[in-house]
């Protein structure tokens, strides 16, 4: 199923997202103070094959996939959660919080989340350019995100906390070619440098293969920025790296954005507003970033933008023995892998490229991380059913939390 859909501006984009933002009767955060706070990503693989259809799963309790990802989240219970591949619809946000985060799954406890934000995404959205250069307009690879859909493979947060919802900024249609020095892909067929898109295909190439937001999260009194997001896999492209190159820059928006104000002075939002996070502001990026520091197809050094930023704190890192256990039994391409397995959190194909870890929770420097951890529990604990083996009952991504104060 295929549809055009018209471009949604920003006063839209928050009349759409009303009902879901709003508190729901009964909910209450964890009190504010000392107590940490937990901040999750998961990519949870609620995406479906047509337009639709999460909206007719969700509208029942009986889907076995939704209730796993949703006992996932409960047995964790983050305070404020990405969902990576949530296909947007703003109905499926509240079916999912109402059909499955507030009923107990396997006697897990229930979770209320009062606030939530979503917002269109680029996947899906056809572009009317021959973005691969196969000679043909049209499917995923020519939208602006890889999708059959308009918002397959979409996004939504999930709080207990207020979200300063009329503080949102959204960058879905920030240009690529609008990044200083970005590193555009090159047809390794011509002479010409960053030619693989014509002028006029970079006139109207996005940055971002799904969207970018910063949403305010109010917590005590106090702001922090929930950076989220979810760059493209390096990956089904060709030798020119079109995939690869984007998934790099991607994750230099958040670098450039918490950075000094000079490095974000090019960056405009989808309301026309320029430059990035207020020096000395709380943050925590959160999301798939399809980046491993030390394995994978990524660009080298692709993550450690993050991971090395001079405002972003990534000295705890998140662990499981799930992911210790899984790599020695898989075997594969995960024997010649240089970073520990135990930081993994993606069980991807054991022939390559092997576990992975690709999902991060990173806090500023203004931020103190006490605890975290990968939901990737060992074969022998009773929980071990909801992440299992491919064909995975769940996602092949692992729930990954840090418990910052």
């Amino acid at each position: 199923m295929r549809r055009t859909p018209a471009v949604l501006s920003v006063l839209a984009v928050l009349a759409a997202i009303a009902p879901v933002a709003g508190p729901a009767p009964g909910a209450a955060g964890r009190p504010a103070g000392s107590e940490p706070v937990r901040f999750a990503t998961f990519n949870a693989s609620l995406n479906r094959a047509a337009e639709g259809d999460l909206v007719r799963d969700l509208s029942t309790r009986d889907d076995p996939q939704a209730r796993n990802v949703a006992e996932t989240i409960q047995r964790v219970a983050p305070d404020v959660v990405l969902v990576n591949e949530f296909d947007f619809a703003p109905a499926a946000v509240d079916l999912f919080r109402e059909n499955y985060l507030e009923v107990s799954q396997n006697g897990a406890p229930p979770v209320r989340y009062p606030y939530a934000f979503v917002a269109p995404s680029n996947t899906g959205v056809p572009s009317g350019l021959d973005l691969n250069n196969d000679g043909r307009v049209g499917g995923g690879d020519d939208a602006f995100g890889f999708g059959l859909f308009p918002g397959q493979y979409g996004m939504v947060v999930y709080s207990k906390h207020p979200i300063a919802t009329d503080a949102v900024r959204t960058f879905q249609t920030f240009l690529w070619r609008d990044m200083p020095g970005a590193l555009l892909p090159d047809d390794p067929a011509t002479p010409a440098p960053a030619d693989w898109y014509s002028a006029a295909e970079l006139d109207a190439v996005r940055l971002s293969s799904k969207s970018h937001w910063d949403v305010p999260i109010e917590i005590g009194g106090e702001r922090v920025h929930f950076l989220v997001s979810h760059p493209t896999p390096p990956t089904f492209d060709g030798p020119e790296d079109r995939n690869g190159a984007r998934n790099h820059d991607e994750i230099r928006f958040w670098a450039d954005y918490v950075g000094a104000p000079a490095r974000a002075r090019y960056i405009r939002d989808d309301a026309g507003r320029y430059g990035g996070l207020r020096p000395g502001s709380r943050f925590v990026v959160a999301g798939d970033q399809n980046a491993d520091p030390e394995d994978g197809d990524s660009v080298d050094g692709a993550i450690h933008q993050l991971l090395d930023h001079p405002q972003v704190d990534s000295r705890l890192v998140p662990a499981s023995g799930g992911g210790t256990e899984a790599a020695a039994l898989q075997g594969g391409a995960n024997t010649g892998h240089t970073g520990d397995p135990a930081y993994d959190t993606a069980d991807f194909a054991d022939g390559a490229p092997g576990n992975l870890r690709v999902d991060y929770v990173l806090p500023s420097r203004r931020l103190r991380a006490v605890g975290g951890g990968v939901f990737w529990p060992a074969a022998g604990d009773p929980l071990s059913r909801l992440t299992g083996v491919y064909p995975f009952p769940t996602s092949d991504h692992r729930l990954v939390w840090l418990d910052v104060r």
